[in-house]
């Protein structure tokens, strides 16, 4: 079923669809010479297009259309309303027009749909029953003053009377000047006598029993409709009144000549509808995100404590400093140009070749036919980011520096020093070191731009963007080729060691080295992504920020790389958690997740000034799972420790003694209901693949001090034995044939296949069977697995899991259906992106790429699949 925040989306499209746009585009292009379109202007109008809520309102006679007057005289420029349709066809965005004449003249005239509000009488009209709630005494004094003005002045030459629900007006557009003047003193004079405001706006003089509300229209619009800035244009007096409460990211336009507070002033209705059109614009490219590039068509470089992640086309689109969590210094892939990049092309277009990993090493070349850039984060002192970007080729390539500090949020600016350009009024050093370019630097008031063009046949080019380092050396661009070869053959040397299946040998290498570089070296954390709030689905609101290192992940993270040979990584994640539950009240108490720094997290917050990947929002940093109570986090730990040690043939002192820490956590608190490996945000219940995870715990617990001789806690063993027999009891479901998410439910959860992949449920056992085919029924749709079909609590929709499917591969080949394992390992194997990389997600019915990129969850299982089916070869 959609939710209303996408179907509102689809609705958005359609409607945008609908309209002929490309007539705003080729309007916008068009000669805007002397019309009032600055680039003061057009710097407010980016900044007002981002903003969560916006409204969009004017006047209509001299703002909409060319003048006042006559209904059959006054429509709405054609590209002024298909503007102001488009916008109000825009999700979290409001059309409005607050007019002097009656809203039934209004509506005839304008012609617009029901998506624009309409509120004549200068604010006070905002439904059709107005005009029949006035009082006899208001309707008595308009029929005088409408009998004073005809006999007066209504036979004057291009005057016309119009009475309205609370007016009467005085129309001057086709009267000559001296009519004019003395027909405005008369009917002042007449309004005077009658006690009535008296309004000029533009060529309409209205004599009205209520005061100009336009400003008060405004407000209430805004507080109605939930915006958070607003955009009001108009030509007249009383329009004024509504630009002079304007405030924060407001804009205030005039139209026309005449005095004014507003910051623009545009020089004709033609113009103010170039801006609606150009706003338009910016909007829907914020809001949908501009082309976004498939998630699976990224690339990561990482250097073992940052990371960075390019498009296919090397534009270096998410980076953030100093730690993997901190602010993005270049947040592309959530916001457009506007959230900061890092863009090499060449300056005669043409497509890319290719983008590919330099052999077993993390460092990426993008070719073109006549530029190659080379890619890599070199090792840095902790604290410092060493971006390095090497241009070389036969061609011409144009550069553009454009780091947003802080999600786009911190202003700077940008200073030229010989062969380096400094961020200035950051509260960290971020300099580019570029020997031999010369950069054009420009600014839009808040953010500045650095471009430069380079002839790549006089030599390599050398980027070295450095943050954080207070003690910058010269650069050194002679010394990169063997700084390069160093970076390379240290990861060479770490692939050279691993023990590699024979099934897709070279993705299980790029896998590790993702997952490598997932490690967070200076503490030993593992991020279970590098990323933030890459949707789970496509304009919904699924968006989390995974740059923390769960207890989950981070075990099974480095269990994968154990499995392959490499133990380094292993020791440093069990040492970090060591150093956390020193400051801990207890095992039992530990978070499901910490900072790389072993800190709490922060309250999980929304960068309202980001769009989102597609125009999925919020943007979220934090994550508020950091609160919840999550059981089965204990059985990763302890399975790593299990299977470190077996790997070493060796059990360290330590190991056992955070062994014996998370069997205590979980004789603490197993038999409690938590909120599950999924972190659904609902109260918490008895789930099933919890309480699984506490028997894992201490089954491997008795293993380890039966195969090390150490000594187990004797209520181990009984405690693990009345958690399997009730999970065995409580965790079945007659209904679904099936166990299930938790007790006392019949919804079906991919996690549970862990019964009998744990070990707690023989694989032969019909009721395992059972559920290895109800998850396959019901879970799987071709080549991914769901995680579950009930409803969580959360809006939006999201695809399947890549570690869901990998488990259903391990059940297939426990339950000895290798044939079907073999054929659902190489659908996902179809599933990677060209330079071997998977999201967290995949959605079969659009065939979408889905959630934080890259995933240590899926590379992590695919290398288990890999492993599993190397001893099945023979049913290749």
């Amino acid at each position: 079923m959609p939710t209303p925040l996408n179907q509102s989306v689809a609705d958005s499209a359609l409607l945008t669809r609908s309209l002929p746009l490309d007539m705003l585009r080729a309007f916008i292009q068009s000669d805007a010479a002397d019309s009032g379109l600055t680039p003061a202007l057009l710097a407010e109008l980016k900044v007002l297009a981002r903003v969560p809520g916006l409204l969009v309102a004017c006047n209509y006679g001299g703002t909409l259309c060319d003048a006042e007057g006559i209904s059959t005289e006054t429509l709405p420029l054609g590209n002024a309303a298909i503007a102001l349709r488009a916008l109000a066809a825009l999700p979290n965005t409001h059309a409005a027009i607050i007019s002097g004449r009656s809203l039934r003249d209004l509506a005839a005239v304008s012609r617009l749909p029901a998506e624009v509000h309409l509120i004549g009488s200068h604010g006070a009209e905002a439904d059709m029953g107005f005009a029949h709630g006035q009082t006899l005494a208001t309707e008595s004094v308009l029929q005088k003053v409408n009998a004073e003005l005809n006999e007066s002045v209504g036979f004057q030459e291009g005057i016309w009377i119009e009475r309205k629900p609370v007016a009467v007006s005085v129309h001057t557009r086709h009267a000559p000047a001296h009519v004019v003047d003395a027909v405005t003193e008369t009917a002042r004079e007449i309004a005077r006598i009658h006690g009535l405001f008296f309004i000029v706006d533009g060529s309409v003089l209205d004599l009205s029993v209520l005061e100009p509300a336009k400003a008060e229209a405004l407000e209430i619009l805004r507080s109605r409709l939930g915006a958070s800035a607003a955009l009001f244009a108009g030509d007249a007096y009383s329009d004024e009144l509504a630009i002079a409460t304007l405030r924060g990211p407001d804009l205030g336009l005039r139209v026309g000549p005449g005095e004014t507070s507003a910051a623009h002033r545009l020089r004709d209705p033609e113009a103010f509808a170039r801006v609606l059109a150009l706003l338009f614009e910016l909007r829907r490219a914020w809001l949908f995100g501009e082309d976004a590039v498939g998630l699976e068509r990224h690339t990561m470089i990482g250097n073992g404590s940052s990371t960075a992640l390019l498009t296919p086309d090397a534009k270096i689109c998410w980076m953030s400093h100093p730690l993997p969590d901190s602010g993005s210094l270049f947040a592309h892939i959530l916001g457009g140009d506007a959230a900061g990049h890092f863009s090499v092309e060449p300056v005669k277009v043409s497509q890319v070749l290719g983008q590919r990993y330099v052999d077993s090493t993390m460092i990426v070349e993008t070719r073109w036919a006549d530029v190659t850039v080379t890619d890599y984060l070199e090792p840095a002192p902790d604290g410092i980011t060493s971006l390095v970007r090497v241009l070389t080729g036969h061609g011409a390539a144009r550069i553009t520096f454009a780091p947003r500090p802080d999600y786009a949020n911190a202003p700077f600016s940008m200073e030229a020093r010989g062969g380096e350009l400094h961020v200035v009024g950051t509260s960290e050093p971020i300099i580019l070191f570029a020997p031999g370019v010369a950069f054009s630097i420009t600014s839009d008031g808040r953010h500045a731009t650095a471009t430069a063009s380079v002839n790549l046949q006089d030599g390599p080019v050398v980027l070295n963007l450095r943050c954080g380092d207070t003690e910058p050396q010269p650069a050194d661009p002679e010394g990169e080729r063997d700084r390069r070869a160093e970076v390379a053959l240290h990861a060479r040397q770490w692939v050279q060691q691993l023990v590699l299946p024979s099934v897709k040998p070279s993705l299980v290498r790029r896998s590790a080295l993702v997952l490598r570089a997932l490690v967070h070296e200076p503490t030993g954390a593992v991020l279970a992504a590098p990323t933030t709030s890459l949707p789970e689905g496509i304009g919904g609101t699924r968006n989390w920020d995974y740059r923390y290192c769960w207890l989950r992940d981070g075990s099974m993270t480095v269990n994968a790389l154990v499995d392959l040979g490499s133990t380094s990584e292993a020791a440093g994640f069990l040492a970090w958690l060591s150093r956390i539950l020193e400051h801990a009240p207890g095992p039992e108490w530990l978070h499901p997740l910490y900072s790389v720094t072993g800190a709490p997290l922060s309250t999980e917050a929304v960068v309202d000034s980001l769009p989102g990947y597609a125009g999925s929002r919020p943007v979220r940093i934090g994550n508020a799972a950091d609160h919840q109570v999550q059981l089965d986090v204990f059985g990763p730990v302890a399975e790593l420790i299990h299977n470190l040690s077996e790997r070493e043939g060796a059990l360290a002192d330590d190991s056992w003694e955070l062994m014996v820490q998370m069997a205590s956590a979980v004789l603490a608190r197993w038999h409690e209901p938590d909120h599950g490996i999924w972190e659904a945000r609902r109260a918490a219940r008895h789930h099933v693949y919890s309480k699984v995870m506490c028997w894992v715990t201490l089954d491997r617990a008795l293993r380890t001090a039966a195969r090390h001789g150490r000594e187990p806690d004797p209520s181990w063993a009984p405690t693990a034995e009345t958690i399997r027999e009730e999970v065995l009891r409580e965790g079945w479901d007659d209904t679904a044939k099936s166990y299930t998410v938790a007790y006392d439910s019949p919804d079906l959860d991919a996690a549970v296949l862990h019964i009998g992949l744990s070990g707690l449920l023989d694989v032969s056992d019909r009721r395992f069977l059972d559920t290895v085919t109800a998850v396959e029924r019901e879970l799987r749709v071709g080549p991914t697995v769901f995680r579950y079909r009930y409803d969580d609590g959360l809006p939006g929709l999201e695809g399947g899991f890549h570690i869901c499917t990998t488990w259903l591969i391990e059940a297939y080949v426990a339950v000895g259906r290798i044939d079907e394992a073999w054929d659902l390992f190489d659908q996902l194997v179809n599933l990677f992106g060209p330079t071997g990389l998977l999201p967290e997600e995949y959605d079969p019915g659009t065939e979408t790429h889905l959630g934080n990129h890259p995933q240590a969850y899926s590379h992590l299982g695919f290398i288990r699949c890999a492993r599993l089916l190397d001893r099945h070869q023979d049913r290749r």
